[in-house]
């Protein structure tokens, strides 16, 4: 039979003097990034579930900073697509779990000690991301000290506000009765529960089509914290099915102190409303 030859259609075949697919995405550097501490057959697992978690968060980051962008600018439909998709990013990671949960306890312990101190806890984009949805603790920057550019970067989130604070802004400036002492607030801080800001968003809840706009935003927040929440249940079930309840290796609580972020309300009125309608 005879080969079939994709130049015969057209397909370019020779890249001497022209851009590549592994040259434009830089794949030689990608796939050497892979470097093992041990000879563990799961190292290589644990390494690529991690390196590409950080890609997509990455993305998500990229997708949050431009949604508020267009929040803070009134576009607030543009920002919807850009939440969506940061909860697609999310259902995504939520499937790496899975992924993950095929290695044993044995298998993790194969290589545990070659990861020293390291820790999932010290990724300074998900603290991004944290700080960027509104749960800020200037505290978590120690991990980071020795990066004085990571520092920079995490010290200027704090400083802005968050999407949550952009989105209660944008409502504002709707007409909606934002409280001045929520508008004003230290930015710095990890967002509180507030009872009048729930009582504006109960507004919004109880006559959708006066508060279209307004109320589209809203399920786009609840969406994308339903897919962070299943995230960190997901990573809470992960770790406890490979360690038990050991000491994480970056030296927290482990399960005890992942589980305690899921008490972890970004957006409660948003939660909360829906008992009082």
């Amino acid at each position: 039979m005879t080969q079939y030859d994709p130049a015969s259609d057209g397909a370019k075949m020779s890249f001497q003097d022209a851009m590549s697919y592994g040259d434009y995405l830089h794949i030689d550097q990608i796939l050497s990034a892979q470097r093992q501490l041990t000879q563990a057959h799961d190292e290589m697992l644990f390494i690529i579930q991690h390196q590409t978690s950080e890609l997509w968060m990455k993305l998500a980051l990229h997708e949050m900073n431009a949604a508020r962008s267009a929040i803070a600018t009134d576009q607030a439909p543009q920002a919807f697509k850009m939440l969506a998709r940061i909860s697609r990013i999310f259902e995504q990671l939520n499937s790496a779990w899975d992924v993950l949960r095929t290695m044993t306890p044995s298998d993790y312990t194969s290589f545990r000690a070659g990861l020293g101190q390291s820790s999932g806890f010290q990724s300074h984009q998900y603290r991004l991301i944290e700080f960027a949805l509104g749960n800020r603790n200037a505290a978590l920057l120690k991990p980071h000290a020795h990066r004085p550019e990571i520092v920079s970067v995490l010290e200027a989130e704090l400083a802005r506000p968050s999407l949550y604070d952009e989105a209660l802004r944008h409502l504002a400036r709707a007409g909606l009765p934002v409280p001045p002492a929520v508008l004003g607030r230290d930015l710095a801080h990890a967002w509180v529960k507030d009872d009048a800001v729930q009582e504006v968003w109960a507004m919004v809840y109880r006559d959708p089509a006066r508060y279209w706009q307004a109320y589209e935003l809203a399920e786009k927040l609840v969406d994308l914290e339903d897919y962070f929440r299943r995230w960190r249940f997901n990573h809470v079930t992960t770790v406890e099915r490979v360690i038990g309840l050991k000491r994480g290796t970056g030296g927290t609580s482990g399960v005890a102190y992942l589980r305690r972020m899921l008490d972890v309300e970004l957006f409660p009125e948003l939660w909360h409303l829906r008992t009082v309608l």
